[in-house]
């Protein structure tokens, strides 16, 4: 049978490589690594020599490479041309090294892009693929996604009808992303149910501001981050600067990387280096010279070593947990909360050409501690469930304070210009129950330095 020009000519080139001698390759001009001046011959050598030999692909891997490619080309239930096929092998060799490591093409390039900088067509959601399924690992601050209740931990199960699977997951995905106005129709699983629900949504142009910064009571700020972009850091300083200078220097502050799926790792560092005097924020150790950093603290802490509150939760991911391990580490913020989401791997994104490029993990990062946080994410020191709380149907009293009773005794201050109301009693905890545990904390630690 005569070959496929494309197979032949993919088996000869793998093979040419595979069958250069070791000495052939020596007038390279630039090599990739440089490689040690040979030692004299040695038995751990020869050990090594044979156990590399031992990795090396053979021709029989060559063959059963090209064999499939051959059987999908003639075989697959739809006629494939041969750069679908050659672009899934790529996209699958990545897929199976782990969930973060893919292959871009202009269209993920595009979306890339769109992630740093916070602006794109879409409905706010940050989706990871798990066992061939679409896990939502934290949906976005004021998104359509938010709105309709979507939570970290759910699992989209149908994208307009269509089931999600392991074969069709990457059109799933992309379909999640689209013109402003437009309609779509997710199936959701929520965690912790066995009744999936269909919900409706309507795509926006999602510009994403990541910093919030709001009084919570006189003397207590509420800082919120929902992704770490690239003016994450710069535009966080600005908001908490403007605050400072409006409210005077806050008694303490409530950060909360709750749902924050993460973004950039020098975006973490700064973000964490508001906040740090000195002592470390990470480390990234991989196999390439250029992946082993360590960042540390620059002298400069905005809120002067007022106490913190730091709220976290499942979806708190990647940068977010870096910004979280180093404010532990350091003494510098109370976590509380729930166990983080655990993905501890820096992704550098190396391009191939100016339309595609390669997102490959490079490194695991590590707390300043030294404790990796890969698969187990960060423990909060207080733990909290995710609670609601509901206002009390019981019927209001009439009397509830001495100020109640008739012929009382007027205080010889006269009147309170504000007694206060039922109605403003536990607002904070009904809005957000774990905020509202975080703010009483962040009290009991400001009386305490005073």
């Amino acid at each position: 049978m005569r070959q496929h020009p494309l197979r032949l000519a993919l088996a000869l080139a793998l093979a040419a490589a595979l069958a250069v001698p070791a000495h052939a390759q020596k007038h390279d001009a630039k090599p990739a690594i440089k490689q040690p001046d040979a030692p004299a011959a040695s038995s751990t050598t020869a050990a090594k020599v044979a156990s590399a030999a031992d990795d090396d692909v053979d021709l029989d891997d060559i063959r059963n490479f090209t064999r499939v490619y051959h059987i999908i080309q003639q075989a697959y239930v739809e006629k494939l041309d041969n750069k679908t096929i050659m672009k899934a092998a790529i996209s699958g060799m990545l897929e199976n090294l782990d969930p973060h490591s893919e292959y871009l093409d202009k269209d993920g390039l595009a979306e890339l892009d769109e992630d740093t900088t916070g602006q794109y067509g879409g409905l706010g959601i940050e989706v990871l693929q798990v066992d061939g399924m679409l896990k939502i690992v934290s949906p976005i601050d004021d998104t359509p996604a938010s709105r309709a209740g979507i939570k970290a931990g759910d699992t989209i199960l149908k994208v307009d009808g269509l089931v999600v699977d392991g074969q069709n997951i990457d059109d799933a995905f992309k379909k999640l992303r689209g013109d402003p106005g437009s309609k779509i129709t997710l199936t959701i699983l929520h965690e912790k149910s066995d009744k999936p629900i269909d919900m409706p949504l309507v795509r926006e142009r999602i510009n994403v501001t990541s910093v919030k910064v709001r009084a919570l009571e006189p003397g207590y700020v509420y800082i919120r981050l929902s992704q770490f972009q690239e003016d994450t850091a710069s535009d966080l300083e600005k908001k908490l600067g403007d605050y400072i200078k409006k409210n005077g220097a806050p008694k303490g502050a409530v950060l909360d990387l709750r749902s924050n799926p993460g973004g950039l790792l020098t975006t973490a560092v700064g973000v964490a280096d508001t906040f740090l005097d000195s002592g470390g924020i990470v480390s990234t150790k991989g196999r390439l010279p250029d992946a082993n950093l360590n960042f540390d603290a620059h002298p400069g802490d905005m809120l002067n070593g007022a106490p913190m509150v730091l709220l976290v939760d499942n979806g708190t991911a990647s940068a977010a947990e870096i910004v979280s391990g180093a404010l532990k580490d350091n003494h510098r913020a109370l976590i509380m909360g729930r166990r983080t989401f655990g993905k501890g791997v820096v992704q550098t994104v190396l391009p191939l050409d100016q339309d595609h490029a390669v997102k490959i993990t490079t490194a695991r990062y590590y707390t300043p501690n030294g404790t990796s946080i890969q698969a187990e994410g960060i423990k909060p020191d207080i733990a909290l469930a995710d609670l609601a709380v509901n206002k009390s149907d019981t019927p209001p009293q009439l009397i509830g304070s001495e100020a109640d009773l008739p012929n009382h005794l007027v205080n010889e201050k006269g009147a309170a210009d504000d007694k206060g109301s039922a109605d403003d009693d536990g607002k904070l905890a009904i809005e957000d129950y774990a905020l509202s545990q975080a703010l009483n904390v962040l009290k009991g630690l400001a009386l305490g330095r005073r």
